[in-house]
C-alpha cells in the first residue's frame, strides 16, 4: 500500500520550536524512540532516520536508552558476572576500575564513549606517570567490558577501544640464574647472624652480636632499627658475627626452580603430593592472597596448571631431608608451612629469609621469587623438548595445543627432568660468582 503524500514510510521528522529538527521512529519492539541529537536541516534529520532504519534491518541497531547507563555501573556489573575468575583477578579488575578507569570515565554514558575520548584517557594516564604496563592492563579491561556491551548486550554499535598497541605490554627482561647460583641462593636464605637489636631511651638502637660464641656490643649506635638489622646482616655475611643455618627453605628454593612452580603452587603442596620414589611432584591446588590479605585455596592458575612434574635426582635427597625434618607425617600436612603451621605467606617468606638482603649480597638486587620459576623454564627449554611438552611442564594454557591434566609424568617430561639433572650434576664446573643472564619473561 502506497504511503500518503508527505508521510514517510519509516518514522518521522519534526521541527522543534528552536528551529532545529528531531527524529522519531519505532524500535524493533514497536516502541517509539526519540533521537537524542537534533539537526540544523531537515535533510540531515532524514538521512539520520534512514541510517537508523538500515541499522534495524541489519540487526545492528542499539537502543539509545540503554546506552545511557554509566560506564562505572556497567563495568562493576560486568566484573561481578564473570564466572570463573580467580579471586586475585577480581581484585585486580576492581582496583583497575576504581584507580584508573572510573576516576576518569566512570560517569560517562556508554553511548557517549568515543575512540577519541578513550585515546585522551590513555594519554592522560601516561602523562600522569602511570606506567605503560599498568595503562595497558587498564585498557585491556576497558576493551573487554565494552566488547561485551557491543557484541553481547548490543548497548553500543561498536567497541570504541580501537587504539592500536594500547593493550600491549613489552616483556620485561628478568634474570635467569645459573644452576650454581640457584644452589647458592638456597643455602643463603637459611643463614641467620646471631644477635639482637635493642631500643634505647633516646630512640636510638644498640646492636649486640655473637662472635666465637661470645655476645658483644657493637660500638656504633644506630638511628633506626632497620639500620641496625642491616649492619648485623652484613656482619654475618663477612664473618664478623656467628651465624645459624635454618635449612627449611632450601628445598623450597630448589623445588620452585627445578620443577618450574609458581608461588601459590609450591606453598599449597601437601606431603601426599610428593612421590620421592617416582621422583614426581603433583600440582593440584594453589593459594591466592587477595588484596584484603585473605588466603584462598583454589585451583591452579589455569586448567593446564593441574599437572605432575618430574623432580631432578639432584633435588631428591634435599626433599627427603626436608620431609623428615620439617613436615608432619600426616599425608595432608603442608610441605612448606608458615611459622605457626599454617600456610606460608610470601611476605612471611621474604621476612624470614631476608630475601632482599640475600639477593643483594649475591649481586642480584631486585630478583623476585617468581624469577626462580622463570629460571626453571629456561633450563627446561634448553633440554630441546617440543613446545607442547614444555607447556605441559610449565602449566601453561595455549590456544594452539590442548592442555590436559596429567595423571603421570610423561616420557617427554622425564627427558626434560634428566636434562636439568645433568645441569645440576655439572654445576661444580661453573665459574664461581658468575652472574645470571637477562631473558625476556613470558
Amino acid at each position: 500500500m502506497a504511503n500518503k503524500d508527505g508521510h514517510r514510510r519509516f518514522g518521522n521528522v519534526r521541527k522543534l520550536p528552536s528551529g532545529r529538527f528531531q527524529i522519531r521512529y519505532p524500535g524493533p519492539d514497536g516502541r517509539m524512540r526519540t533521537g537524542s541529537d537534533t539537526y540544523d536541516r531537515k535533510g540531515d534529520a532524514e538521512r539520520a532516520l534512514s541510517l537508523v532504519e538500515a541499522q534495524i534491518i541489519k540487526g545492528e541497531w542499539t537502543d539509545p536508552d540503554r546506552g545511557k547507563i554509566k560506564l562505572q555501573d556497567y563495568a562493576e556489573t560486568w566484573i561481578s558476572q564473570r564466572a570463573g575468575l580467580r579471586p586475585r583477578t577480581v581484585d585486580l579488575y576492581r582496583w583497575l576500575l576504581k584507580k584508573h578507569i572510573a576516576s576518569h570515565l566512570g560517569g560517562v554514558q556508554l553511548g557517549k564513549l568515543s575512540t577519541a575520548m578513550i585515546r585522551q584517557w590513555r594519554a592522560d594516564l601516561l602523562g600522569n606517570g602511570v606506567s605503560v604496563s599498568m595503562a595497558a592492563k587498564a585498557y585491556r579491561l576497558l576493551r573487554a567490558v565494552l566488547m561485551t556491551a557491543a557484541e553481547e548486550d548490543h548497548i553500543i554499535s561498536r567497541n570504541p577501544c580501537r587504539i592500536r598497541g594500547a593493550g600491549d605490554e613489552h616483556a620485561q627482561e628478568r634474570p635467569v640464574l645459573t644452576v650454581a647460583q640457584v644452589f647458592e641462593l638456597a643455602d643463603l636464605v637459611g643463614r641467620r647472624p646471631v644477635g639482637n637489636v635493642r631500643k634505647l631511651k633516646d630512640n636510638a638502637y644498640r646492636l649486640r652480636f655473637q662472635r666465637h660464641g661470645e655476645m658483644r656490643t657493637h660500638p656504633e649506635v644506630f638511628t633506626t632499627r632497620a639500620d641496625a638489622e642491616r649492619a648485623l646482616w652484613k656482619m654475618g655475611t663477612d664473618g664478623r658475627a656467628d651465624c645459624t643455618h635454618d635449612r627449611r627453605f632450601r628445598a623450597l628454593v630448589l623445588l620452585t626452580t627445578f620443577a618450574s612452580l609458581r608461588w601459590g603452587e609450591v606453598s599449597a603442596l601437601r606431603r601426599s603430593d610428593i612421590d620421592l620414589d617416582a621422583g614426581t611432584v603433583r600440582i593440584r591446588a594453589a593459594f591466592v592472597e587477595r588484596s584484603t590479605g585473605e588466603l584462598v585455596l583454589g585451583q591452579p592458575k589455569s586448567k593446564a596448571g593441574r599437572r605432575v612434574v618430574g623432580i631432578p635426582q639432584g633435588v631428591i635427597s634435599v626433599l627427603r631431608e626436608h620431609l623428615a625434618t620439617y613436615v608432619q607425617e600426616d599425608p595432608g600436612a603442608l610441605v612448606f608451612p608458615g611459622a605457626k603451621g599454617g600456610p606460608l605467606r610470601r611476605s612471611g617468606f621474604n621476612t624470614r629469609t631476608r630475601w632482599v638482603d640475600v639477593v643483594r649480597e649475591m649481586g642480584l638486587p631486585g630478583l623476585h621469587l617468581h624469577d626462580l620459576r622463570h629460571t626453571g623454564n629456561m633450563l627446561a627449554a634448553e633440554s630441546g623438548a617440543g613446545l607442547k611438552d614444555l607447556m605441559a611442564r610449565m602449566g601453561h594454557d595455549n590456544v594452539r595445543a590442548a592442555m590436559i591434566y596429567q595423571h603421570a609424568v610423561r616420557g617427554a617430561d622425564r627427558t626434560i627432568t634428566d636434562a636439568i639433572d645433568r645441569q645440576i650434576s655439572g654445576r661444580d664446573d661453573e665459574e664461581d660468582g658468575s652472574s645470571g643472564k637477562l631473558i625476556p619473561m613470558r
